[in-house]
């Protein structure tokens, strides 16, 4: 008896704490009083950018930017890239490799052969471009507004809310960013390391200031596209391919955005002094990868750094010795 009314008060009193949760939560909260006070307090935030500290750390991550896409223009006229025709996919050499990784268009079929086209720039640094908004905490784009805004690279426009500037602010031309040097082809191998060796080392600071600018300034990308906008909160616009025809209309749906959505890496297939000529489908299992950037410039005469080492298999076995392998597995004992 007495723990049964224990139990019975018990129940009681969280009936109680209940019922008073319940009429708290369930009072009509005017939002016309709340709204100055989240204008309010929005406009404070934004009195906190741009921070001062990271002023160096933008310019930085413009010039290195312009370093890469100069030191990328004058690699092109000495080492040949392909690019395929049906795909995103690059090569870096003078013969395409075999893998069939193509996916193709809709009505092709998949894991085909790549059909080889001379590549260019944006083959190897992949353009990300995002709306270029007067400052941070301006109001949301809204899809009839998409025309209004310009249009500029996403590194540029991470700059720019950070404070930084190259002179060309208002009318950019990414163009005047992709000159190579004058005479590329008549460079020795000598001069054509220090531009490999330059161009690597502007790609590590890219990368990292990117890194750094991210922890401080906010930049969303889509989940299902690779659309980025730089800005606390993303736009409105519908651009979304992936579901244009689903109810929601194009509609992004926004997360947060690394160093890969703003920088991509561009990740290719990388022959090494063990592999055949020709890189075929039947040893992807024993190939390396490296950033195209990176193995653009390993073929140049730089040295790669140590953290890609173990995605390139430098150690690795060959194609040869690895059948072998396959084929003889009680020598190995």
């Amino acid at each position: 008896m007495a723990l049964r009314k224990k139990l019975c008060e018990r129940s009681n009193f969280n009936g109680k704490i209940m019922d008073s949760f319940a009429r708290y939560y369930s009072s009509k909260m005017d939002l016309r009083k709340l709204k100055p006070m989240i204008q309010k307090r929005i406009q404070n935030r934004a009195k906190d950018y741009p921070v001062p500290a990271m002023l160096p750390v933008a310019q930085e991550v413009l010039d290195s930017r312009r370093l890469v896409m100069q030191g990328v223009s004058t690699l092109l006229k000495m080492v040949p890239v392909l690019a395929c025709k049906f795909c995103p996919e690059v090569h870096i050499g003078e013969k395409g490799h075999l893998i069939q990784t193509c996916c193709g268009f809709k009505r092709r079929g998949k894991n085909r052969v790549h059909e080889w086209i001379v590549g260019g720039l944006k083959d190897v640094l992949v353009p990300v471009e995002a709306f270029h908004l007067k400052h941070m905490f301006q109001d949301v784009i809204k899809h009839h507004q998409r025309f209004d805004f310009e249009r500029v690279p996403a590194v540029v426009e991470l700059c720019w809310q950070a404070g930084a500037h190259d002179g060309n602010h208002l009318n950019w031309n990414s163009e005047r960013d992709c000159v190579g040097v004058d005479g590329a082809e008549s460079l020795s191998s000598d001069e054509l390391i220090l531009v490999a060796s330059g161009t690597l080392r502007a790609w590590e600071i890219l990368r990292n200031g990117v890194e750094k600018l991210l922890m401080v300034y906010p930049a969303k990308v889509c989940k299902h596209c690779s659309e980025v906008h730089v800005g606390p909160s993303g736009h409105k616009a519908r651009l979304c391919g992936i579901f244009k025809y689903e109810s929601w209309q194009g509609t992004h749906f926004w997360r947060k955005a690394n160093v890969d959505d703003l920088v991509p890496p561009k990740t290719v297939w990388r022959r090494r002094p063990q592999d055949p000529q020709v890189l075929l489908n039947e040893g992807r299992g024993f190939y390396g990868h490296a950033p195209a950037v990176v193995e653009l410039c390993t073929q140049a005469g730089a040295i790669a750094p140590p953290k890609y080492h173990c995605m390139m298999k430098l150690q690795g076995v060959s194609t040869i010795l690895g059948d072998q392998r396959s084929l003889h597995p009680n020598d190995q004992m």
